[in-house]
């Protein structure tokens, strides 16, 4: 048996089955805010509050080296809380210690009972934990990476210096947002894909968000009016809070033969939907339907018509 959770599953309430071998929770990858919640709030079902009673790391690193003892490091520890900031990982451990992970574009947590089969060749790292749980990074491209760093230091870190607000606090508002876009040329779609305006914006969510507020991702983004500004922030929050209700999107390496995964790419109304009839629209010939093009080597979709 196994359980998805991520993109497209209900989030992990916990299964007793796991230390008895008969089940494991797939936590896929995850390149936006969403993902990332839904995997954080996986792996804190079966790490909060656990012993890592060992740590092993199957190669030198992935997109860079794993820190010097890495493994040494972290065996030992309790993990006191899991939470993300912006698209990495936040994983709090006693003493101090924190270890920031980002799963790239084709890593995954697999989470499960201890297994006696060899690991697979794109299994580089497991913890496992005083209550028999083990996790799993899988990750075939090694685009991810795993730092560890002192809690003092964590808003400081290179990794998490300068990343702005998370979206979904209550202090990101429609004030902090004109102040971060007042000035700015650029597109606001490619704008809004700079971690340091918005903390955790990808390209899927910035579209849908765009599309709901009826604003064209070619405006400048200093040129947003406040109310346009206003209209926008509670569009990208309700985005966000509904792509983590369902476990995120799955899409390319994200999907499955058993479709448990994420499911908000059900929901998309204009990502992914070149061609495709505008939700809200006329039709032909009022609106020529959604219309992709290329923005800082994304693909931005749109409605030329809804969106001015």
């Amino acid at each position: 048996m196994r359980v998805a959770v991520g993109h497209g599953a209900a989030p992990y309430r916990g299964n007793s089955s796991l230390s008895r071998g008969g089940a494991c929770l797939i936590l896929p990858a995850m390149p936006e805010l969403p993902e990332v919640e839904t995997v954080a709030r996986g792996l804190a079902q079966v790490w909060d509050g656990r012993r890592f009673v060992s740590v092993e790391t199957r190669r030198a690193g992935l997109r860079v080296p794993f820190p010097k003892d890495f493994a040494r490091r972290l065996t030992g520890r309790t993990v006191e809380a899991v939470g993300r900031r912006a698209k990495y990982l936040v994983v709090r451990l006693d003493g101090g210690l924190v270890m920031l992970g980002h799963l790239g574009m084709s890593g995954r947590m697999t989470i499960g009972a201890l297994r006696n089969e060899p690991p697979g060749p794109h299994d580089h790292v497991e913890w496992v934990t005083d209550q028999g749980i083990s996790v799993t990074l899988t990750d075939p491209r090694r685009f991810g990476l795993f730092a560890l760093c002192e809690a003092s230091d964590l808003g400081g870190h290179p990794l998490l210096a300068g990343i702005g607000p998370e979206p979904l606090d209550e202090a990101f508002d429609a004030g902090v947002l004109a102040k971060a876009l007042a000035g700015k040329t650029g597109p606001i779609k490619t704008v809004l894909l700079d971690q340091k305006v918005v903390a955790g914006l990808g390209n899927i969510y910035v579209c849908e968000s765009l599309f709901r507020a009826e604003i064209s991702p070619l405006r400048p983004a200093g040129s947003l009016s406040r109310a346009e500004v206003g209209r926008l922030v509670p569009l990208i929050k309700a985005v966000l809070s509904e792509a983590v209700a369902a476990g995120g999107s799955t899409l390319r390496d994200h999907a499955r033969p058993d479709g448990e995964l994420g499911y908000f790419q059900h929901s998309f109304q204009v990502y992914g939907r070149e061609g495709e009839t505008c939700p809200g629209c006329p039709g032909a010939p009022a609106c020529g339907g959604i219309l992709r093009m290329t923005q800082a080597g994304r693909s931005t979709f749109y409605c030329a018509k809804r969106q001015r």
